[in-house]
Parts: structure tokens; sequence; C-alpha cells
């Protein structure tokens, strides 16, 4: 399998416009490598280029799988991770804004559940929490 290519200037721009619009300031990136399961049938890793930040303690990370491809996820704790229900996005603008999202939908639900609410106002069709 060929080298997935780093994330453009293009693809960097989405993503930094898209976090100073809603932070209202500029967010730090960082670019990495992440190896990951691309194929459930293999046990191969592949190296795929990625991006994290961090905000109000909560880690993002953005993986490109394939040119023009993106998974995203948020956590809270090695233990308290959450990706969308999609697979993957053909759209980075789109990934990102569908991450967001969720991730300020899972903050309302995680502070309704400490003022007392019960499971079932906590359900949400977006979220799948990741199983190691």
């Amino acid at each position: 399998m060929p080298a997935i290519p780093g994330f453009s200037d293009a693809e960097l721009w989405v993503v930094e416009s898209t976090l100073k619009e809603r932070y209202g300031r500029e967010v730090p990136l960082e670019v990495a490598v992440s190896e990951l399961q691309l194929d459930p049938s293999s046990s191969e890793l592949t190296a795929c280029p990625t991006l994290h930040w961090t905000q109000d303690g909560v880690g993002f990370v953005i993986n490109k799988i394939a040119e023009g491809r993106y998974r995203a996820q948020f956590y809270y704790s090695v233990y308290d991770q959450y990706r969308t229900d999609r697979e993957a996005f053909d759209d980075l603008g789109e990934c990102l804004g569908v991450l967001l999202k969720l991730q300020a939908d899972t903050a309302r639900e995680r502070a309704g559940a400490t003022s007392g609410a019960d499971a079932s106002s906590l359900s949400s069709p977006f979220t799948q929490f990741i199983d190691f």
C-alpha cells in the first residue's frame, strides 16, 4: 500500500480556520503519525497522518486514512473515547464539523449526568463508545 500523503496546506487551513471560528482564537495543532488498523480483517497497521489538539481538557484527533478520507474522535481519558457514527468522511470540513458538534453534545450530556439527569435523557444516535 502506498504511503498516505500528509495534510496539505489547504487541509491545515480548513482545520485551523474552523477551530479559530469555534473557539475565538488560534488553537495549537500537533501534526503526528498514528498507526491504525484500516482493514478489520487484517492485523496490518498503516501509518496515517494525524492532527491532534486539546481544548478544555478534551483531546481531539483527525486521522487521514487515504487521500481525501478522514476519521475523527475525541477523548476525555484513555477509557472515555468517542467517535462519529461514520467510518470515514470524504470532506475534511464536514468531518471536523461533525466531530465538534458531537463533542459539544457529549459535553452537554455529561453536564446533565452530573446534575441528576437519568440515562434516558442522555441517549444520542451519534456517539459510539470505543471499546479497546
